[in-house]
């Protein structure tokens, strides 16, 4: 089951809204910007705006605020569409604020007409000279005062293409001296000679995202506009845009229906990460990475790609809960949820990351047999499984000492353990190369020992697992870990000198028992005592086994974390 969704500010203001009945139903809308792909922050948002609308009975649109020709794509409104859906929501409707653009086109012109807009011919730093500061008002532009006639056939000829990017500006007319630096006459459109990728080349002047934002929202009829904090001074814009163009009837041929109220939540920080588009962008093109999809980022399609769940994803949303402020969350809480998806859901499996070849001489090699053991220690409505074991096995490395200490509970000279359902066995002999390594064990096992029980009733406390050789399927293994040594990397100067060295470890001789190939591509399994994975999306194959570890059985930073 799905976590309830929490009860937040934002959930007390829009449940508050249907009670007084200022609003019939609750309509909200994901609008990210098709540039690039989502993530983890992303989640917190798609969750808030579809999962409160669900709750409450209303709709939300999945809309793509696409207003940066140079920036944005098909192929990240591909992926924003394919994840949103995988993360378990059905948007009312798809949208794109390209479709407005004739809308925003006529509003604009309706400003310039009230006296509202005006074209503007500074450039980009006087620009800024004139915006004045924090302590200091700005001053009005040359421009300003030119008549709405003027205005509107500078903006018609702005739009024809008559003139060069950076000529003129088109700019609200509000106030130099607010002391809200955002409502100094910002701009509202500019010209643009790109290619757009919808629109194609139809259009030269762009609208600026604050402009456009609101008004889509009052296009779609959405109810309570949902963003993070840093559009909080942005507020008194979206809301004096509205009040000043006439919209009598919304997309939805709703007429009188209020304007929609932006509402601002905080941010939530992931420690270990790294959310900078900028520096994702580093770390792609320079090849720290294997693409946006590694699934070392917290990109959704690469943690999608290590093995998380939508659940997961939904799981840790509600955890971190939607507040006023912006916060910094543990990387063990996201750890945590996928953790207890896999516990409840995940059938277990032997793999071995580094196999060691076990001899048993004294096991007929002409015979084989197999152990059934349930796929879940606690949910036998996922069945069982057969191991099959024969006289030749492989064992972790891992699980053999050639001079072991002396609590060391696992195989060495002399010693005996359980192989995990199956027969006890004691290593006789060690047979290493001319390095010394140890290459391979001869052992003896006891018949009598099957299913955890011994006829003298000896205790064995060493318990290993194991795959039969002559089964075994080889697999490369991929275990990944934090991609930073340093809980906030985004701080550092260089952050890329705080890649984690041992963040992708690769097993590429791994053994894993058969039955793992039943899984299917979309199965996930826990390698006992090892932690939890999946099949690589992008590498497995038939011809090539390849499996990523997403989460090991217990947080392994928690200690070193706490030094």
């Amino acid at each position: 089951m799905n976590k309830p969704m929490p009860n937040h500010f934002i959930r007390a203001i829009t449940s508050n809204d249907l009670a007084n009945g200022k609003h019939d139903y609750i309509y909200t809308r994901f609008p990210p910007e098709p540039n690039g792909y989502l993530h983890l922050g992303h989640a917190k948002s798609i969750c808030l705006n579809f999962g409160l609308a669900k709750f409450l009975g209303g709709k939300c649109n999945l809309r793509f605020d696409d207003t940066n020709p140079e920036k944005e794509n098909m192929e990240f409104v591909d992926s924003i569409r394919d994840t949103v859906a995988w993360l378990g929501f059905e948007w009312n409707k798809l949208c794109f604020a390209s479709d407005y653009y004739e809308h925003l086109y006529g509003f604009a012109l309706e400003l310039i007409d009230k006296g509202l807009a005006y074209v503007d011919d500074l450039n980009a730093e006087q620009m800024r000279e004139y915006r004045g500061n924090l302590t200091e008002p700005g001053k009005n532009s040359p421009s300003r005062d030119r008549t709405p006639a003027e205005n509107r056939d500078l903006f018609e000829r702005m739009r024809a293409g008559e003139f060069k990017e950076g000529d003129y500006t088109l700019r609200a007319k509000i106030n130099m001296a607010s002391p809200n630096i955002v409502m100094r006459d910002p701009i509202i459109y500019r010209i643009r000679y790109a290619h757009h990728y919808r629109a194609g080349d139809k259009w030269c002047v762009y609208p600026m995202y604050d402009f456009t934002h609101c008004i889509s929202d009052a296009l779609e009829g959405i109810t309570h506009s949902l963003c993070t904090l840093e559009f909080q001074d942005n507020r008194e814009l979206y809301d004096w845009i509205l009040s000043n163009i006439t919209i009598d009837e919304n997309l939805n041929g709703e007429k009188g229906k209020l304007m929609p109220r932006q509402i601002e939540f905080g941010r939530s920080n992931l420690e270990y990460s790294i959310a900078s588009k900028r520096k994702l962008v580093q770390l792609v093109n320079e090849g720290h990475v294997d693409g946006w999809d590694d699934p070392r980022l917290t990109s959704l399609v690469g943690l999608r790609r290590r093995g998380y769940t939508p659940k997961s994803i939904r799981d840790f949303c509600t955890e971190i809960g939607v507040t006023k402020k912006d916060s910094t969350i543990e990387m063990g809480v996201l750890e945590n949820a996928i953790r207890q998806d896999l516990e409840a859901s995940a059938k277990r499996a032997f793999g071995v990351l580094k196999p060691l070849k076990v001899v048993i001489t004294n096991y007929p090699e002409d015979q084989s047999e197999t152990f059934e053991v349930s796929n879940h220690p606690k949910d036998d409505s996922m069945g069982k499984r057969r191991i099959p074991f024969g006289r030749e096995v492989y064992i972790d490395q891992d699980d053999f000492m050639l001079e072991p200490p002396s609590k060391f509970f696992r195989l060495g000279p002399g010693r005996e353990v359980r192989l995990r359902y199956g027969y006890a066995i004691t290593c006789n002999e060690v047979i290493q190369d001319n390095s010394g390594n140890v290459v391979e064990l001869h052992c003896t096992y006891d018949p009598l020992s099957a299913k955890g029980k011994t006829a003298d009733g000896r205790k064995i406390k060493g318990i290993i697992h194991w795959v039969s050789a002559a089964d075994a399927v080889d697999a490369e293994i991929r275990v990944y870990d934090r991609l930073f040594t340093q809980p906030n990397p985004a701080a550092a100067d260089d952050f890329i000198s705080l890649i984690n060295p041992d963040s992708l470890i690769v097993f590429p001789n791994a053994k894993v028992e058969p039955s793992v190939l039943e899984a299917g591509s979309d199965g996930h399994f826990q390698f006992e005592r090892v932690g939890y994975f999946c099949f690589d999306s992008k590498d497995h194959s038939a011809e090539k086994v390849v499996l990523n570890r997403t989460v090991s059985l217990r947080d392994t930073w928690a200690r070193v974390d706490q030094t």
